[in-house]
């Protein structure tokens, strides 16, 4: 919530759109585990945006992410700004995530990070959001290469997995959710 009030308050000032053939873009990503199975990043698009609607959380889950519905209207708004990206597991989007790029600060925040809760437990949100991170180092809206997002205070899985991949808590906090971030060449 820290996050979102921010961007809700905030004007952003975009560039002009441009597609993603003219911005070189990627809206792809993947990497084999040592399991076999491949987990990609894929572009949100009227193909599988269903397949987002579909995901749920873990009874309990639902007060530390919103659900990829209104993540899809926050892309929407912010569409020359941010990707929202399906998570897959050998073809099967297990999970979502969102991309958006502040452009005030400048700096690449992520949103909505979740995996269905039938598929929790197996690496899918380390893996993918080692995904992510590899996305923003292409540096694909703007230039910073720092990375943040917010974690509730409560959810000690969800802040154990930002530590292991390098980002610290800030200081910025609400009663909710504390700040973290981490900065990427």
């Amino acid at each position: 919530a820290v996050r979102q009030r921010l961007f809700r308050c905030r004007h952003f000032p975009v560039p002009p759109a441009a597609s993603s053939a003219e911005t070189g873009r990627s809206t792809e990503t993947d990497n084999e585990r040592k399991d076999g199975m491949m987990i990609k990043l894929r572009a949100i698009t009227e193909d599988n945006f269903i397949d987002a609607f579909n995901l749920r959380l873990d009874p309990g889950q639902e007060h530390f992410v919103s659900h990829p519905v209104r993540s899809l209207a926050q892309a929407y708004v912010y569409r020359n700004q941010c990707q929202p990206f399906g998570i897959y597991a050998d073809g099967k989007m297990v999970g979502y995530v969102m991309v958006i790029y502040d452009y005030d600060i400048p700096e690449y925040d992520i949103w909505h990070m979740m995996i269905d809760e039938s598929m929790q437990g197996h690496g899918f949100g380390s893996e993918a959001l080692d995904r992510v991170i590899d996305y923003i180092r292409t540096k694909p809206f703007g230039d910073s290469g720092r990375i943040a997002l917010t974690c509730g205070k409560n959810n000690l899985i969800a802040r154990k997995l930002y530590e292991s991949k390098g980002f610290s808590a800030t200081g910025v906090e609400d009663e909710d959710e504390t700040e973290f971030a981490m900065t990427v060449e």
